[in-house]
């Protein structure tokens, strides 16, 4: 029963996280009064580490529960489930390594500049981009595998 609970409703919480910190915090945080581009930066490194880092256990979670519940997983419901946590493996196994020294070099920048002090970066680089997009793929396929588990349940 405890597996079906975090089945249905781990894909929802997994993309409320995602939509709060990555389309509505990040965005909003560069536009915060005497925001710079290094301490945005500097904190948007470590939000995303642990973001990460809880993304991954919810993976590990909704994995657990997917072999106490097989029945409940068709192959449809697998591959939106498997989407995003290939697009997590893509994020933390190359993308933030990629963009680490980048953003560590501006994060230390903020440390030389006062809070009213602008630092201009070029903050959209390709693979800035392309972590934008695999969050974006998160995003769609984390409430469709959700839909089609509640589907499911209910059948």
């Amino acid at each position: 029963m405890f597996a079906l609970v975090l089945l249905t409703m781990l894909p929802f919480v997994w993309f409320g996280m995602i939509t709060a910190i990555s389309f509505i915090e990040t965005p909003l945080k560069f536009r915060a009064p005497g925001m710079t581009h290094a301490l945005g930066v500097g904190i948007g490194r470590l939000v995303f580490k642990v973001l990460n880092l809880v993304e991954a256990a919810l993976a590990v979670v909704l994995l657990a529960a997917w072999t106490q519940r097989p029945d409940l997983v068709t192959v449809p419901i697998g591959i939106f489930l498997c989407v995003p946590m290939l697009a997590l493996a893509l994020q933390t196994l190359a993308l933030r390594p990629a963009m680490a020294n980048r953003t560590k070099a501006l994060a230390e920048t903020a440390l030389a500049h006062s809070g009213t002090t602008a630092v201009t970066a070029k903050v959209g680089t390709l693979t800035h981009v392309a972590y934008i997009g695999s969050e974006l793929v998160k995003a769609v396929a984390l409430p469709v595998a959700g839909i089609l588990i509640v589907v499911a349940v209910a059948a």
